[in-house]
């Protein structure tokens, strides 16, 4: 279980913007979280991924704590641009947290066709693909960690429909081999097609689960 308990974030002192907030999310479980932009959805999410660390409560992995599970958990941010490298090729881009864990190289035109990307756009850079490629990329790296979590923080709002329906349904197929993810949208419809439960957050506090 992935579980943020009493967790307070704040990124200037006395201005919180996570509230002692707590979510649990099992393993096969897809936990949405929508709300207003500001309401804290991101910064609960990158605390919950290990990125930020918490004015107070915890975020532990079947009980302990985050830093003995590195690379156990993934994060698909809503910009692409700022989260890949520019200099590296999309083949990069997809490899390099398996790589990072010691991981066998995946079968990078393999995962790219899940992610709906064909073979030839392996060799560009992010200036040569669209903002939809590159998110595409990013869940393709993602999975490619072989990740027990994964956080997709607005990640389809780039997509075109179709393209949103092929990455859902891959993430809810790979949910159901024991994948938890957490699906933040703003896409209400979205998140009651995939998701086993929703929540709202509203100025730093989730409503009741």
């Amino acid at each position: 279980m992935l579980a943020a308990d009493a967790v307070t974030v704040s990124y200037r002192p006395g201005e919180p913007v996570v509230r002692g907030v707590d979510l649990r999310v099992e393993a096969g479980e897809i936990v949405g979280v929508t709300g207003d932009s500001g309401s804290g959805k991101t910064t609960l999410a990158r605390a919950m991924a290990g990125l930020l660390t918490p004015d107070s409560g915890r975020v532990t992995l079947d009980g302990t704590p985050l830093r003995r599970h590195r690379g156990e958990i993934a994060m698909v941010f809503q910009s692409p641009r700022a989260a890949t490298n520019p200099q590296f090729t999309l083949a990069r881009i997809i490899a390099e947290p398996a790589v990072i864990r010691g991981l066998p190289t995946p079968d990078l035109p393999a995962l790219a066709a899940t992610v709906g990307l064909t073979p030839d756009l392996l060799t560009r850079r992010p200036h040569a693909l669209s903002d939809g490629q590159l998110q595409r990329a990013c869940v393709a790296r993602a999975l490619a960690q072989q990740p027990r979590y994964l956080l997709l923080d607005e990640a389809t709002a780039m997509l075109d429909a179709a393209t949103t329906a092929t990455i859902i349904r891959l993430i809810m197929d790979r949910a159901g081999t024991g994948l938890g993810v957490v699906l933040i949208s703003h896409d209400h419809a979205l998140l009651e097609i995939a998701c086993t439960r929703v929540t709202t957050m509203r100025a730093g506090v989730l409503s009741p689960q």
